[in-house]
């Protein structure tokens, strides 16, 4: 009896079925009402209507107000979905600047070895962070001098968003590690894409973004793995200070003050050190 229910709750009339062509034809799955207006030629209060029902039925998902997504019909009489979540976390920044970053970044840069169970943004406005149909949306906050190093990420054929480069998302991970899994996350991250990472344009994002904590973590990681030359090795220790600051901020105050790059190391470098044999 239910499956019959399901099938006649997820038929499609006619204006309906416009619609969807209409955005299938422009390879587009999450879409605005204004969209749905200019598809199908309804008015405002039509085209609301018309969505309302829609989403009622299972055949779109409302993300926001006036923001839709397609429900694939392969998902059965599934009504909650939150489409792609780099797409979805674009569209409810809504018209603020965005860039999909930290454990996100590295997941499409092939630098995790776990799925990812956060999307993880950083925008120039503060934007609301929030759980939409079982998965979270952390919006991370970045100045607007603080917005470089990114990269267009083709989602579908027609639909991109922005994310971090390969550096800029190593460099996001030791600024805040807490939203990577921590330093030995990054560090693995970076060890796994070390021979198509621009050593030089990591050093030079992490002096333009000028935070003690960032510069010392790539400086002490740069030189245990071998990856820079002295020259730029010597560009990061030129602009430390006598402060000491923890290598992993998520793990206790403890471990032996490396004076080279005025740290301590409350991770133990032998645990680094066998990221480079896995």
């Amino acid at each position: 009896m239910s499956t019959q229910h399901n099938e006649q709750s997820k038929t499609v009339g006619r204006q309906m079925a416009a619609l969807l062509a209409g955005l299938y034809d422009r390879s587009q799955t999450t879409f605005a009402l204004a969209d749905a207006q200019k598809i199908t030629g309804l008015s405002l209060p039509l085209a609301s209507s018309l969505l309302h029902k829609a989403a009622r039925r299972g055949l779109v998902s409302r993300l926001k107000p006036g923001v839709f997504v397609i429900v694939p019909p392969e998902l059965g009489s599934t009504k909650e979905y939150a489409g792609d979540p780099y797409l979805t976390a674009t569209k409810l920044a809504g018209n603020a600047p965005l860039f999909i970053s930290h454990a996100s970044a590295m997941e499409i840069h092939r630098m995790v070895t776990q799925p990812q169970l956060v999307v993880f943004a950083s925008s120039s406005k503060r934007v609301r962070s929030r759980v939409l149909h079982g998965t979270e949306f952390r919006f991370v906050f970045v100045r607007p001098e603080q917005y470089f190093g990114t990269v267009k990420h083709w989602v579908t054929k027609q639909e991109a968003v922005e994310i971090s480069d390969l550096e800029r998302t190593v460099i996001d991970g030791l600024r805040q590690p807490e939203y990577c899994g921590g330093v030995t996350e990054v560090a693995k991250g970076l060890w796994m894409r070390h021979k198509d990472i621009n050593v030089t344009r990591l050093v030079d994002y992490a002096l333009r973004l000028g935070i003690g904590a960032v510069i010392r973590r790539l400086g002490y990681l740069l030189e245990l793995y071998q990856l820079a030359p002295e020259n730029e090795l010597a560009r990061l220790r030129n602009e430390l200070t006598d402060t000491y600051l923890l290598l992993d901020p998520l793990l206790p105050k403890e471990g032996t003050h490396l004076r080279r790059w005025r740290i301590q190391l409350n991770v133990i470098p032998e645990e680094l050190e066998t990221i480079r044999t896995t």
